[in-house]
């Protein structure tokens, strides 16, 4: 079985962390709401898998710039 979060991916992580955090926090929160079969296959983790996705590229995000 794979780790549940990507340590190695976290350590070698060269981007603005509090982004990527932020991301995966609304990630878990999206999986969450679908009930997401994905967290029953790791005990209901949404933030260790939101963050797997994250590092390891099986899910983007993007920074949305305000308007005046």
């Amino acid at each position: 079985m794979d780790t549940i979060f990507p340590l190695e991916q976290l350590a070698g992580f060269s981007g603005n962390i509090y982004e990527i955090t932020v991301a995966a926090s609304r990630r878990a929160f999206q999986m969450s709401k679908i009930n997401d079969p994905e967290l029953d296959k790791n005990s209901g983790k949404s933030v260790s898998v939101a963050a797997r996705q994250l590092f390891c590229g099986d899910v983007n995000y993007r920074i949305e710039s305000k308007l005046d």
